[in-house]
């Protein structure tokens, strides 16, 4: 009788739990699963904590409900699949603002990531150079090509439109610069109209075409107890054998598989696995490849990230715009750079004594000095900035949290997807058993990562010998 196969996973955020769900789900019964995780929690940027004595998430805050194609995304997959989907539930206010000029504009409809499909409808934030958008015979992007995302707003639609509105809205998502990030990475839909469409209106137009949205149909989604009971629920549907504090240090093949040095230098444990997934930032992914695999180790550390904080404020009965919340342009000089009214946002988590959570997010991508601010700097500088932007002072908060994320979000310059593509070719070419997942490689957001984990599993099963169907 074969021996049962053991995959191990290195990292235990929502990928490499995801990717652990999928091998239990369609790996042969019997499958020895092992998560490590280098910290003493699982989830990674999912983190559901308290404040005043109400829930916050201290990470990420939601998922997208529905895939670019336009089918039901993998994020709300998995939570059918782990009994969760009763308890998905949606923003109640859904209108965001810009800060422009020291005050709040609303965020104008019709654009994709900031970028408009119709200029009158942004006029009262951004003036386009519209005569720039001519059509030029030939299409906006050559086959094959990336370009960074303002580089091409820029050249069509002028300075205005990039820097008061695609630069706030990628900076909250990537905290990075729109003169910076892959078009084809963080906007592939715009990338794959823009090969084909003449002018950068029409090929927003195109995209937003090929992705229709039902009328009222919810865009964001989140879990009433949090998004960390996706994270317990997942690790407790895998049936893995979760190992926290259990750093992998080193990674070696073997004539069988792979051995992995667990633990602290001074007392290694060696571990054999038949394949490995690899569900860690790109930096120490490198690290384990080394030796396997020094060529793609080149390619995958030479992905950056950018560091973030967010600073989560509980207000006493403030008086907040019925907002869920307001981006900050680069060009106000203002140290936040996007603001979220959680208990306006979320009708869920409205309080009867009128206390109000607000989470102002700080750090942009090359901009250190920020983030060497002690807590207590912070804060303040926070609550300030908020009251400036909202016009009055706002109340002393009666609670306060600082949750900081080093290296949290990866920076995807162009060509970022031909590179990950090379450094996977290589490995399926010389090891098969050792995969790559996660939002280092295959872009943010849950719903991404949750994919990138189950595809990953789907390969490790297929390089066994298995069926991945």
């Amino acid at each position: 009788m074969a021996r049962p196969w053991r995959v191990a996973i290195v990292g235990g955020g929502i990928t490499g739990l995801a990717a652990a769900v999928r091998l239990r789900d369609r790996a042969p019964a019997g499958t020895e699963i092992t998560v490590y995780e280098q910290s003493d929690r699982l989830g990674g940027k999912l983190r559901t904590g308290e404040l005043a004595g109400g829930p916050v998430e201290f990470g990420a805050e939601s998922f997208l409900m529905r895939d670019p194609a336009g089918g039901e995304s993998a994020a709300v997959t998995l939570a059918r699949r782990l009994g969760l989907a009763g308890a998905i539930v949606h923003p109640t206010v859904g209108q965001a603002a810009l800060v422009v000029d020291g005050g709040l504009r609303p965020v104008p409809g019709g654009t994709l990531v900031g970028v408009p499909g119709d200029l009158d409808r942004v006029a009262a934030v951004a003036q386009p150079a519209a005569a720039a958008d001519r059509d030029g015979g030939a299409p906006l992007l050559p086959p094959d090509a990336d370009v960074s995302v303002g580089a091409l707003v820029r050249d069509r639609l002028g300075d205005e439109v990039v820097d008061r509105l695609v630069d706030p809205m990628l900076g909250g998502v990537y905290a990075g610069r729109a003169d910076d990030l892959s078009l084809v990475t963080t906007m592939p839909a715009l990338a794959r109209a823009a090969r084909v469409e003449h002018t950068l209106v029409g090929a927003v137009r195109a995209a937003q075409a090929a992705a229709p949205r039902a009328p009222g149909a919810p865009v964001f989604g989140t879990l009433a107890g949090g998004l960390s009971t996706l994270v317990e629920a997942a690790a407790r549907e895998s049936g893995a054998t979760i190992r926290r504090d259990a750093a992998v240090r080193e990674l070696h093949r073997t004539p069988t598989g792979w051995r992995l040095t667990v633990g602290p230098t001074r007392d290694p444990e060696f571990v054999e696995a038949d394949a490995v997934l690899l569900a860690v930032p790109a930096r120490p992914a490198a690290r384990l490849l080394a030796g396997p695999a020094p060529e793609v180790a080149t390619i995958v550390g030479g992905l950056d990230y950018a560091s973030v904080a967010l600073v989560t404020l509980a207000l006493p009965e403030p008086e907040l715009p019925e907002l869920s919340g307001f981006l900050v342009p680069a060009t106000e000089g203002l140290l936040i750079k996007a603001s979220t009214f959680f208990t306006t946002k979320w009708g869920h988590l409205r309080r009867p004594d009128g206390l109000a959570l607000v989470r102002a997010s700080v750090g942009r991508y090359g901009d250190a000095t920020s983030l060497q601010l002690t807590d207590d700097d912070l804060v303040a500088t926070v609550h300030r900035e908020l009251s400036k932007v909202l016009g009055a002072p706002l109340p002393t908060p009666v609670a306060r949290h600082v949750q900081r994320w080093g290296g949290a979000l990866p920076q995807y310059t162009p060509g970022h997807l031909g590179r990950v593509a090379a450094a996977r070719a290589a490995l399926r070419a010389a090891h098969p058993t050792l995969a790559l997942a996660g939002a280092g490689y295959d872009g943010v957001g849950i719903p991404v990562c949750v994919r990138s984990g189950e595809t990953a599993a789907e390969e490790i099963i297929t390089a066994l010998g298995g069926s991945a169907a």
